[in-house]
């Protein structure tokens, strides 16, 4: 075995311990506690100093990115004025392998003063810090994976472990799901599946004027050409707002394959369209207009038609639009 191998057993160890030693009643105590924050709108403040600070910033960063407004507070700014930030209404979750870090007793009394409720996370229990909190999660550790036994190895992982536990199991009683994530990941892979429409990425009809079913072929690839979308909508003959027919670039090769030379003075929109083409709703999401276009298996489609609830016609989606916003491959 490794010696990282080893490390890394030692520290899994260490995590499976906390759970061990963990609390039942302190464990809901803290989450009771969180769900009060959510149900107030308040936030979350939590604190620590040297490393304990880093795990507080990423703990603080998990619980924002699932729904509940969390921040990470420097206990020294703290104590010359940002304590402002900190309400009555919230929850503070303090962080400090040994319990008796200064900064953060000096912080508790004005806490309390505010009557902000207090979770400590906490390698001793006993500590002066864990004695002036609301909740205590036991978060010790046998050892440290550092070979000096000084450096913060065991004890960051498992506070950072039970820092993602708490979050999780908040994810699950508020009944947080893949789009309420999103709402707050919208740059992310899963945030747009989730958030965009085909209204967010079609090309708006106010740039595609509509051609008429009698419109001469030279006239048509004048329209394809000039509108740079490589499709362009027939309007209805008697709703000049609803689509009759659809013509793209693969329709216009087609029909020119399927007629001569001599038939190619004649043809107008009607000859060229796709009549009645697949549509898709404003609303309906980007990746199931994927779908759509996937599951046909006529010819490939790589525009739909984006129309609203009366039928009339919104925009063009195209697949070009759905590579660009990231959606599909290429």
């Amino acid at each position: 075995m490794s010696a990282l191998t080893r490390c890394l057993i030692e520290e899994a160890a260490a995590i499976a311990a906390s759970a061990q030693r963990l609390d039942t009643a302190q464990v809901e105590g803290a989450l009771e506690l969180l769900e009060t924050c959510a149900d107030r709108r308040a936030k979350l403040v939590i604190t620590g100093v040297g490393k304990s600070g880093i795990v507080a910033r990423k703990i603080a960063a998990t619980f924002s990115s699932i729904g509940l407004m969390a921040i990470y507070l420097n206990p020294l700014d703290a104590l010359h004025g940002d304590l402002g930030v900190v309400a009555p209404d919230d929850v503070t979750l303090l962080l400090s392998n040994s319990g008796e870090t200064q900064e953060l007793l000096e912080i508790l009394p004005h806490l309390k003063r505010r009557g902000t409720a207090r979770i400590a996370l906490v390698g001793r229990v006993e500590s002066r810090l864990a004695r002036g909190c609301d909740v205590v999660l036991d978060g010790s550790v046998d050892r440290e994976v550092c070979p000096l036994n000084l450096a913060p190895t065991a004890s960051t992982a498992v506070a950072m472990a039970i820092g993602d536990a708490l979050a999780a199991v908040w994810m699950e009683r508020r009944g947080i799901s893949p789009q309420d994530f999103a709402i707050n990941h919208p740059a992310g892979a899963l945030g747009k599946q989730l958030t965009l429409t085909a209204a967010d990425l079609m090309v708006p009809v106010a740039r595609l004027a509509p051609i008429h079913p009698s419109t001469s072929l030279p006239e048509v690839i004048a329209h394809l050409t000039a509108d740079g979308v490589g499709a362009c909508w027939v309007a209805h003959q008697e709703r000049q707002e609803r689509i009759w027919g659809l013509i793209t670039d693969g329709d216009l090769r087609r029909a020119l394959q399927h007629h001569g030379p001599e038939q190619w003075s004649r043809l107008t929109a009607a000859d060229l369209m796709t009549a009645d083409p697949i549509t898709v709703g404003g609303e309906t999401l980007a990746v199931s207009a994927i779908e759509r276009m996937e599951r046909n298996r006529r010819k490939a489609i790589g525009v739909l038609p984006v129309i609203d609830a009366a039928e009339r016609m919104l925009g063009l989606l195209r697949l070009h639009d759905l590579v660009q916003a990231g959606l599909t491959k290429g």
